[in-house]
């Protein structure tokens, strides 16, 4: 699953040793016709969607991954039944035992994405001419390894995403004792300068380290917000994640989960090589 791979949607052995048993069983059929395509084919069906981008119906039949529509609907099945949600708290767990995983402090930004067939979860956005528009809401550990990822309307103000970001976050196993699920301080910028949620964030037991409005730039937040930015970048590498094409928000927002389990398997196996 590296960048420099030539076909990164193949899912290699690792990767599917983790998500097969999350995975429901299908129920045997014993009548006649056509038999279900396999699961890891599908998967890899859906990988190569969120990678290049494609439709879901112009998905090349000659690859083997069935076609787009039965790669679409065990995406919905599968986010229905938390599959990539549990990926990613399985992957959380595995970089936190191996130390990879810093929750010394948060982060949290957003970042606007076109909607161009409309939808739940869409809005005029006021930075984008007005279009309609989706935002992404993405939380990170210190080292830019995402923790949660919400999906709102394109006119929603950042800072009512704060509170349900950090509580978002899920907890988090991998050594001995209760699993975490907060950090001690959650790093912001501008948009988020409120003082009404810097009191109920610290009512949760942690301190917001928040930039004000107003005051001049260079206050060196930047030196610890930036790794956000960065796993932004990550995501939306993703080529069918840089415009919100689905009109459901249920499939973006499980393409959204699943690039944020794709994240920290790069940084777990990056880390074990």
């Amino acid at each position: 699953m590296r960048k420099r791979d030539p076909q990164p949607w193949l899912v290699d052995d690792d990767l599917w040793a983790r998500i097969e048993p999350l995975i429901p069983k299908q129920p045997a059929r014993s009548g006649p016709g056509r038999r279900p395509v396999d699961d890891r084919k599908v998967l890899c069906g859906i990988l190569f969607v969120l990678f290049t981008g494609i439709r879901w119906e112009w998905l090349p039949s000659e690859l083997g991954f069935g076609c787009g529509m039965t790669c679409w609907r065990r995406l919905r099945d599968w986010n229905n039944a938390g599959v990539w949600q549990r990926l990613h708290e399985v992957l959380l767990a595995e970089l936190r035992a191996a130390g990879k995983l810093d929750l010394s402090r948060v982060v949290v930004d957003s970042s606007h994405v076109r909607a161009l067939k409309g939808g739940p979860k869409t809005g005029r956005s006021p930075v984008d001419r007005g279009r309609l528009g989706s935002k992404h809401h993405l939380i990170t550990d210190a080292g830019g390894v995402p923790l949660a990822v919400l999906l709102t309307g394109g006119n929603r103000n950042d800072v009512t995403q704060l509170l349900p970001l950090l509580q978002a976050i899920p907890p988090i196993r991998g050594k001995r004792g209760r699993p975490r699920r907060r950090a001690p301080k959650v790093y912001a910028d501008r948009g988020y300068d409120h003082d009404k949620y810097r009191a109920l964030v610290r009512e949760l037991g942690i301190t917001p380290v928040i930039a004000r409005r107003g005051t001049e730039h260079g206050s060196g937040l930047g030196k610890l917000r930036w790794v956000v930015e960065q796993s932004f970048a990550l995501l939306h590498w993703f080529r069918r994640l840089r415009i919100r094409w689905e009109i459901r928000d249920d499939i973006h927002q499980a393409l959204l989960k699943l690039g944020c389990a794709l994240i920290c398997w790069r940084r777990l196996h990056h880390s074990k090589s």
